[in-house]
């Protein structure tokens, strides 16, 4: 059976280099959002064939699936509420619920001209000074809002 998570040691030394790599190749940032516009903007004018960023999406897209398939289908545990008070058939909501947020994430990155993962991860290793506000700004409210919802459940 796989393990559900990449070790941290492994996984953020491998996405660090993912972001050197994106830079030192192709002089640009790591982001999903950048691949969904590109995927998104191709389709539009009925082309197929995608630049790096496209097939970046495309892998991300299939290695999830790859991976969700190896490990004896998708595997919805961990989020909290959603899934410590669902059981048997009403796991079925949790796809859907999960795609439907994923969605509006992804609108709101679009929206804002950029996804907080990929603002953390290359502007932030560029030392963009917009980047290292913003950084700071999501995991200041991610804490603070975390300590607020502890307060409230508890």
């Amino acid at each position: 059976m796989l393990h559900p998570q990449l070790a941290w040691y492994i996984a953020g030394p491998a996405l660090g280099l993912c972001v050197v790599a994106c830079r030192a190749l192709f002089n640009a940032r790591l982001g999903v959002t950048g691949g969904f516009s590109e995927v998104i903007g191709r389709l539009r004018e009925g082309r197929s064939t995608f630049d790096w960023r496209g097939w970046f999406l495309i892998g991300v897209i299939l290695g999830g699936t790859v991976y969700a398939l190896a490990a004896g289908g998708p595997g919805f545990h961990g989020y909290g509420w959603l899934t410590d008070n669902l059981t048997g058939s009403a796991d079925l909501a949790i796809g859907p619920i999960l795609l439907g947020a994923g969605v509006l994430i992804g609108y709101g990155a679009k929206l804002a001209g950029g996804c907080t993962s990929g603002n953390g991860l290359s502007g932030t290793a560029m030392f963009s000074p917009a980047a290292l506000a913003a950084t700071a700004t999501f995991f200041g409210t991610a804490i603070v809002v975390t300590f607020l919802i502890e307060a409230v459940v508890s």
